[in-house]
């Protein structure tokens, strides 16, 4: 079994299906009688609703209903809720305004639904959407977070007593303040994180459901975890029983946290599959998804750091500001307070940090988790620093964070920011980075490339990130037809969780990988779940599905002996086989299984028939992945143009489970890290609150050859927080590669004078830091 055991690079056994056309996503079902609903969204960044008129579009041919948000009132549906608590500085509790499906007396972002068209064709859906008549009174939109906290701004939300929506703070102020007054140097910056969008291949989509006599709703549905939104609809919005809703998961063309919330389509469908006695199915279209689905990062943060004479830090200081939009959304306040905040450290043993967060309200679309979720932010962050301080101190930016490392001798250790990180030898990761770069050669490639005219730089980035939350069960059942299935939580969005979970199974039970059928995303099938997020899945599910294993092999040896007849103890289990120590005798697992099924097989006295197991593990510590990305740009000064040369990472994610599979997450990730970095931002128009980058034409994503092939190595240090020693890697690639990106580029800029730049750095960004720097300020 070694060839596709524990380790190995198996090829992921789930692309021939997907690959050639036989994917099952939300677009693909199809049902008998099903209808198609579609959506009328505010033009408004925040107006009053007063009336809507759906008389001619109710009459149009084809429609089915015509839906608004007085209807859903009249039905009783309830709010989308924020998961998580939110306080003032004072420590009291905020209002978390839900969000409405539908928008009744008042909208708050361009994109907010207003009412729901449902017809027998998409065609008389779009016809009839047009029909729909509103009547809105404009009001003032505050687009930025300058606008929502400006003294005279109008509190967005009656309820609330300011347009501050949380305020979190954490650490030891009193020491950073004597840190700061006795630094020998403090680099002080602002950093900011611009506002993404996830752009998923697959935008999203839900198909509803209502058996009548089964009084079930059935939700067919693209999300990264059934069970949360189950949980939601029947609390929240349906206010039905659980047992009386099925969420369907099948394929999910991305999702990058995206797609983990409940979103007002998933309840519209079921409700009016309900009301008019057929399926009822919304797919959304790109444009959709730029104004519909939620955005990520949007942070502005005032950074100090203090340092002694030789370098060392001793103090850090974070003030952010970040933009949640017009409501709080599933878990966003958490995100740049709870998640930036508690990575702030790195892997620097900095003694004192101080942090603090203001979740702003705007008239814009919410923000909540994008790849990393948080994360990426304290990276981008501490790593700017650093190379701010390497170049205020007159220190190479290697050396200035060699003498600022965590060391591993001193793992575990807890940071001034409340994480406690087990292992990690984060020196090790940056010097095999830098050898791998070749960064002593790096003097020779900038003279060459100056020699054509081009700047070339080079940076780096050492990270940290949190991963592993929360808890999973897995099921291990065999089938009639000899396969193995494996029933478990988690939602594979593109990971290749069909892969990862049959080839340890495989591995640990000794069957052939064909054999197992990996089962997710069907919540009558699979009692519990928290889905995927935070890298969670291999490190949470991987040692529920070892319990379940293990499980099964000590109820396997019980049956063996007796079917063997031999004692229990003398039974080994090995290569898919249980064999009596000392003799020939054996049977194996799949042959076992099929025996365990009958009475007559099983122990005097034993009333359970089968071979099945459940496991649970529930994580008590976090995981915490680690390395070094380095990259290499060159920089056309007459143009800002920006092309990255070389690229090169070394992560620890302790144990590996498939090579192959990581490198396709690091490569993804390291793709959407230097996205954000060259080219990413969603802008608003600062009066109207129009999204200016709402399609594919307006907001770049990187292309093949915006890339080059990226070197990567692994060092594995297994972690001690469970027991397989596996880290996660889902998000890492993007939490290192912004700050390497900007790193690079300014590090070729230096010459020139040019000091800082925020994401995205454009070519029209660059060019104009060019000319400034050469231009000597005006008096």
């Amino acid at each position: 079994m070694g060839k596709f055991g524990l380790g190995q690079p198996v090829p992921r056994t789930e692309d021939p299906r997907l690959l050639t056309g036989r994917g099952r996503y939300v677009a693909d079902v199809s049902l008998p009688g099903q209808a198609v609903a579609l959506l009328l969204r505010s033009p408004h960044a925040h107006a009053d609703i007063n009336g809507i008129d759906t008389r001619d579009a109710a009459a149009a041919p084809g429609v089915l209903a015509v839906y608004t948000g007085a209807d859903i009132a009249a039905d009783g549906l309830g709010d989308i809720p924020c998961m998580v608590s939110v306080k003032d500085a004072a420590g009291r509790a905020l209002p978390r305004p839900g969000r409405r499906l539908l928008a009744r007396d008042r909208v708050r972002f361009v994109g907010e639904p207003i009412a729901m068209v449902v017809a027998d064709s998409l065609a008389a859906a779009r016809d009839a959407v047009e029909q729909i008549a509103v009547d809105y009174h404009p009001l003032p939109a505050l687009v930025t977070m300058n606008d929502a906290l400006a003294a005279d701004a109008p509190v967005l939300w009656p309820e609330a007593r300011s347009n501050v929506a949380h305020f979190w703070q954490a650490g030891d102020p009193d020491a950073v303040d004597a840190a700061m007054e006795r630094a020998a140097h403090v680099v002080r910056a602002e950093i900011v994180n611009q506002r993404v969008v996830p752009c998923a291949m697959e935008p999203r989509g839900d198909v509803g459901v209502y058996d009548e006599a089964a009084g079930r709703y059935t939700l067919y549905t693209g999300n990264q975890g059934a069970h949360l939104i189950k949980q939601m609809l029947a609390e929240h919005t349906l206010k039905a029983q659980a047992d009386a809703i099925r969420v369907v998961v099948q394929d999910v063309g991305g999702g990058f946290g995206s797609k983990i919330f409940h979103y007002p389509e998933n309840a519209l469908v079921l409700w009016a599959a309900r009301k008019l006695k057929r399926p009822v199915k919304w797919v959304g279209e790109r444009g959709e998804a730029f104004i519909g689905d939620t955005h990520g990062r949007d942070q502005r943060n005032r950074a100090e750091l203090a340092l002694d004479a030789d370098g060392r830090i001793t103090a850090l200081r974070v003030a952010t500001t970040a933009n949640l939009g017009a409501y709080l959304n599933c878990f966003a306040p958490v995100i740049p307070s709870q998640m930036t905040g508690r990575m702030l450290s790195g892997v620097y043993a900095i003694p004192a940090i101080h942090a603090t967060c203001r979740c702003v309200y705007t008239n814009t679309l919410p923000i909540d988790a994008y790849r990393g979720a948080g994360r990426p932010e304290a990276t981008y962050l501490i790593e700017r620093l650093m190379d701010m301080a390497a170049r205020q101190l007159a220190i190479a930016p290697d050396e200035i964070r060699r003498r600022n490392f965590i060391r591993p001798e001193q793992m575990p250790f807890t940071t001034a920011s409340g994480a406690t990180y087990d292992s990690g030898d984060f020196r090790r990761n940056m010097e095999d980075a830098m050898a791998a770069a070749d960064w002593a050669g790096m003097a020779a490639r900038r003279n060459e490339a100056g020699a054509r005219g081009r700047l070339r730089g080079i940076g780096m980035s050492t990270y940290i990130e949190i991963c592993g939350f929360d808890a999973e069960r897995a099921s291990i059942r065999f089938a009639n037809d000899g396969a193995v299935d494996v029933l478990i939580g988690t939602q594979s969005t593109g990971q290749g969780h069909e892969t990862a979970y049959a080839q340890i199974v495989a591995d640990w039970l000794g069957i052939p990988i064909e054999a197992v059928r990996v089962v997710q995303g069907d919540t009558d099938r699979i009692a519990t779940g928290e889905g995927t997020g935070g890298s969670r899945s291999l490190p949470v599910g991987g040692p529920a599905i070892r319990n379940a294993v293990d499980a099964v092999i000590a109820r396997g040896r019980t049956l063996a002996s007796h079917l063997l007849q031999a004692e229990a103890a003398s039974v080994r289990f090995a290569d898919g086989r249980f064999v009596v120590e000392g003799s020939e005798r054996g049977i194996g697992i799949i042959e076992l299984a099929a025996a365990a099924r009958h009475a007559e097989n099983l122990p005097p006295g034993e009333a359970e028939a089968g071979l099945d197991a459940d496991g649970d593990f529930a994580i008590e510590a976090s995981t915490f992945p680690n390395g070094c990305h380095i990259c290499e740009v060159e920089v056309d000064p007459e143009t800002g143009a920006v092309e990255v040369v070389a690229y090169h990472v070394t992560d620890d994610f302790g144990t590996i489970v498939n090579p192959k599979l990581l490198a396709g997450q690091v490569h993804g990730g390291v793709v959407q890290g230097i996205g954000q970095a060259l080219f990413e931002q969603a802008l608003y128009e600062p009066d109207s609150g129009q999204l200016l980058s709402g399609s594919f034409a307006d907001y770049p994503l990187p292309r093949a050859g915006d890339v080059p092939p990226f070197g990567l190595a692994f060092n594995v240090v297994p972690c001690t927080t469970n027991p397989l020693g596996i880290k996660g890697a889902g998000e890492a690639g993007t939490i290192g590669a912004c700050p390497a990106v900007i790193n690079a580029i300014l590090d070729a800029l230096a010459p020139l004078g040019v000091k800082h730049l925020d994401m995205p750095a454009t070519p029209e960004k660059i060019w104009r830091a060019i000319r400034a720097a050469a231009s000597p300020p005006t008096l």
